[in-house]
């Protein structure tokens, strides 16, 4: 993938303290959250503290950005930076311990178990690492799946099943079980899955992690397509510079916090640029 431009959030000395919060002058202030009423996801100030040895440890420490309707964002951090709880969070498979997230306009972390689940359902997409697929269904059937839990039949939207088949290259298996189709073909089919009930936004989870480096290419450059196709808003974390890199925005966490001063904007990137900046915060 080519550079559209240069990184930004680079200092003038071209070195990166990875403590430091003070974005680069004349950048856009990296992980703010949109203002123009566009924004599909916003992280207001979260932290997960958990209780080891009698103390709270911060597991996820002050995380504040925003993504906008068709972004295709990517979290980039190491194991052990608190990839798994963030995204947790931003699910609502978790509370925060302090902070707020709010999804396409509604606060996901207020409320009970019930009332999380009833936005997930809703307004969340997921992309799971390893596929998720019931086996006993057909392909066509884990696809429509989450249309059945809402409630709809799938036969009323016989064109967006048909329109998502074709786009993401599973229309020929429609009418086999996961058990007959490769990692990279489950993956395709766990999009579909995700995309079913038009969602406002998507959690990719490590979605290339149990496929080949070629399977994986083809599934990161699927997801772009969707980005663009149908207007998206794709949120994936992954510890892979090349799926980082594809992108509009990259961000990069480091022991539960967000390194807002070497946010990567513009993308996709090629790869170098992300391990460039991963050199550049020594994580």
């Amino acid at each position: 993938m080519g550079v559209k431009k240069s990184p930004a959030g680079l200092g003038r000395s071209g070195k990166i303290d990875p403590m430091s919060s003070n974005p680069d002058p004349g950048a856009r202030p990296a992980g703010s959250a949109p203002s123009d009423g566009e924004a599909v996801l916003e992280a207001r100030s979260v932290f997960r503290l958990r209780q080891v040895e009698g103390r709270d440890l911060p597991i996820v420490r002050d995380v504040s950005f925003g993504l906008r309707r068709g972004e295709f964002a990517t979290i980039m951090g190491p194991s052990g930076s608190g990839k798994s709880t963030l995204l947790h969070l931003l699910a609502g498979l978790d509370r925060p311990s302090a902070g707020e997230v709010w999804v396409d306009g509604e606060d996901l972390s207020g409320g009970d178990e019930e009332h999380r689940a009833a936005i997930r359902r809703r307004k969340i997409g997921f992309i799971f690492q390893f596929f998720h697929l019931l086996p006993d269904l057909t392909v066509e059937e884990n696809i429509t799946l989450p249309l059945r839990i809402l409630g709809e039949s799938p036969r009323r939207h016989r064109e967006r099943v048909d329109s998502l088949c074709g786009l993401l290259g599973v229309e020929k298996l429609r009418a086999r079980q996961p058990a007959a189709l490769s990692g990279g073909e489950m993956q395709r089919v766990s999009i579909a899955r995700a995309l079913v009930t038009q969602p406002p936004l998507v959690l990719a989870d490590e979605p290339t992690g149990n496929l080949s480096s070629k399977a994986g290419e083809e599934v990161i450059a699927l997801l772009r397509d969707v980005c663009t196709e149908l207007q998206a808003t794709i949120l994936l974390v992954t510890h892979n510079p090349r799926d980082a890199a594809a992108g509009d925005r990259v961000l990069f966490l480091h022991d539960g916090a967000l390194l807002h001063h070497a946010e990567l904007n513009g993308g996709p990137f090629d790869v170098a640029d992300v391990f460039h900046r991963l050199q550049e915060l020594g994580v």
